[in-house]
């Protein structure tokens, strides 16, 4: 029980992480059709941003002023770059937001040097938050899932329940009809941009702190974060949020689990030896594996449900 409850704790807390990272990119694609290879670019100048306004000002102030730093640069960028290439289709878009990533991580290695920074927890969230059968849970992850929540209820009555949103949802559909209506659909554009700029910030402030913070964090969640999106929908938000509990929940206790398949094999009373056919495939344990389970259930889904989860859009 206590193996159980801990590592759900764990997955759900990452599964959040990995939701605020991909909610900003399904909205941007849900909004322009853009796949934004720099999406976890912006997640790691977050986590860069907070770690010097931790310095200057303290971690809270950094907590809202990093995000929107970000989220200034995700704006900027789609409107003197992003915008000038929309309209030759999505192969340039694709090119010049993954010749962004790879600016942003020269720039980042440039100022804040190759190796890890020293971006630590505030002591407010610091020491566990409470005790399971023994073992502690930190607040630190509790607090990421506070913030993920938190951030999910507030895109949600921004989309549903304002005025903004309401133009947003409606420029996805019909864009020239909001146009003649008298809104500026490309500022429209540009605001959805850098809102999930900021979303990526923000998961960077909270998650730079709690796990680690490097030039290569962008590098190491950018595959997962389009595995999330194309799982639960391109463009579904709630997809978004579903796929990304199941990962961080699969791959939680993927990890902590050191059974294979020779040793199920030899609970059944069967006899597996060195001279068994795919032993070698046999004794890997689901450790082992665990780092691949992600691009599996991304290939099944791409077999049986190619719209993902709960997508509906097609392109």
């Amino acid at each position: 029980m206590e193996f159980f409850l801990i590592s759900l704790l764990n997955g759900v807390s990452y599964g959040l992480l990995l939701f605020m990272l991909s909610s900003g990119l399904t909205l941007i694609f849900s909004m322009m059709g853009v796949l934004n290879f720099a999406h976890t670019s912006f997640y790691m100048l977050g986590a860069y941003f907070a770690y010097t306004l931790s310095g200057l000002l303290g971690f809270w102030p950094a907590l809202f002023i990093a995000p929107l730093l970000v989220g200034a640069l995700g704006a900027a960028f789609e409107r003197y770059s992003l915008r000038r290439v929309h309209k030759f289709g999505h192969v340039p878009e694709l090119l010049v937001t993954f010749g962004l990533s790879y600016l942003i991580l020269e720039v980042v290695q440039l100022v804040w040097g190759r190796s890890t920074v020293p971006y630590g927890l505030p002591a407010a969230l610091q020491g566990p938050l409470f005790t399971i059968y023994g073992t502690q849970f930190p607040k630190s992850r509790s607090f990421i899932m506070l913030v993920a929540l938190l951030m999910l209820v507030a895109v949600w009555l921004l989309l549903t329940r304002t005025r903004i949103g309401l133009v947003i949802q409606a420029a996805l559909k019909h864009p020239e009809m909001v146009e003649a209506l008298g809104h500026n659909v490309p500022r429209v554009f540009m605001l959805v941009f850098g809102g999930g700029a900021a979303l990526a910030g923000l998961a960077g402030v909270i998650g730079g702190n709690t796990y680690v913070t490097e030039p290569a964090m962008a590098a190491s969640v950018g595959s997962i974060i389009f595995v999330v999106v194309v799982v639960g929908g391109m463009g579904s938000l709630a997809g978004a949020f579903l796929a990304s509990l199941l990962i961080g929940i699969v791959q939680t206790f993927a990890v902590a689990l050191d059974q294979s398949m020779a040793s199920g094999l030899r609970a059944l009373g069967m006899a597996v030896t060195d001279q068994t056919f795919g032993y070698p495939l046999l004794k890997l344990t689901i450790s082992q594996v665990a780092p691949i389970l992600p691009y599996l259930f991304l290939v099944l889904i791409l077999i049986f449900r190619p719209k993902g989860l709960l997508g509906t859009r097609e392109d």
